[in-house]
């Protein structure tokens, strides 16, 4: 399965486990980077100490190439890069802000870059700034996505037809059809969230998993758009949120409400009812905790399958 991402990234399959905040650690990235993908270390949630023990045992679990998720908001980003350039980890997704910022001095320091949009206009800019591909994500996905809510099956062609440099296909997608689907559209990888969350290898909380595991299709919603767009899963916090909407509540209410460490306390912590809870749609589509590598296997084995029956004649006609 080699492409420009292969190549790019130095992995066997062009699939990549996003980078989630409280549910991508150093098991879950060493799992999948072992099992021929892309891992990635999910570094909002930690502290710069914790981000460089991540970093170091993932070197120790594996061997292939791993990457960390660098969001640009995110208060001691300084301690996070001096970490990643002083381990060389070779490759960083940023999100969440100017690809600007740190592209250039990641890039000097030999790190291949790669910036998440939700949109067109943001994806003309992240190449103008350098970045060596796209992870663009739609309306779809788990926790932080775009306000315009545009869908990953109208993203992907759109973006694709106005870039140059390897674009990823994110948002509501888990299978291997999923992923032939993408590719179809002009993606040359996917990144996949919310599967990876119900692994074994993952840290979010057990409580969450089963959560995750059974839900049903409606049971999330993009909300929270005034202050950074979230998916939740709809539980008694996400009930609040819908109560201050309708009672007018202003951004800072908004903001006092969602207080601090409100997605720690659910995914992390299992905190169900006061816990904020983030998943993508595809969660309707999941069904069981499963060992990452067996997530791969199956993934890929279903691609294969899709890919064959496209190239039969049950789509020909």
């Amino acid at each position: 399965m080699e492409n420009r991402i292969t190549q790019l990234f130095k992995v066997e399959y062009p699939l990549i486990q996003a980078g989630m905040i409280w549910c991508s650690g150093w098991k879950l990235a060493a799992a999948v980077s072992n099992s021929g993908g892309l891992g990635i270390i999910g570094s909002g949630s930690m502290y710069p100490d914790v981000l460089e023990e991540h970093i170091m045992k993932c070197k120790e679990a594996t061997k292939k190439p791993f990457a960390v998720n660098l969001p640009m908001l995110y208060p001691d980003i300084d301690k996070h890069i001096e970490t990643i350039i002083k381990y060389k980890v070779p490759i960083v997704f940023t999100s969440a802000g100017n690809p600007k910022t740190w592209t250039k001095h990641l890039k000097d320091h030999g790190i291949t870059v790669v910036h998440v949009v939700s949109s067109l206009k943001f994806a003309k800019k992240a190449e103008d700034a350098g970045v060596d591909a796209l992870v663009a994500e739609g309306f779809e996905a788990g926790g932080h996505n775009g306000r315009d809510e545009t869908t990953t099956f109208c993203l992907i062609p759109l973006v694709a037809s106005e870039i140059t440099i390897p674009l990823i296909a994110a948002g509501g997608i888990g299978t291997g059809r999923g992923m032939l689907a993408a590719m179809n559209l002009g993606a040359d990888a996917v990144q996949i969230g919310s599967r990876f969350v119900a692994s074994n290898e993952s840290s979010a909380h057990s409580n969450f998993k089963d959560v995750v595991i059974g839900a049903k299709e409606g049971d999330t919603q993009l909300t929270l758009k005034e202050i950074t767009p979230v998916r939740l899963v709809k539980n008694e916090f996400y009930g609040q949120i819908q109560a201050a909407y309708e009672n007018g509540a202003t951004i800072d209410e908004l903001k006092s409400l969602l207080g601090r460490g409100r997605a720690k306390k659910g995914m992390f912590e299992g905190d169900l009812v006061a816990g904020e809870l983030e998943i993508g749609q595809i969660s309707g589509l999941i069904n069981e905790v499963e060992p990452a590598s067996d997530i791969v296997s199956k993934i890929l084995a279903e691609y294969r399958q899709a890919l064959s029956e496209q190239q039969n004649e049950k789509f020909n006609f």
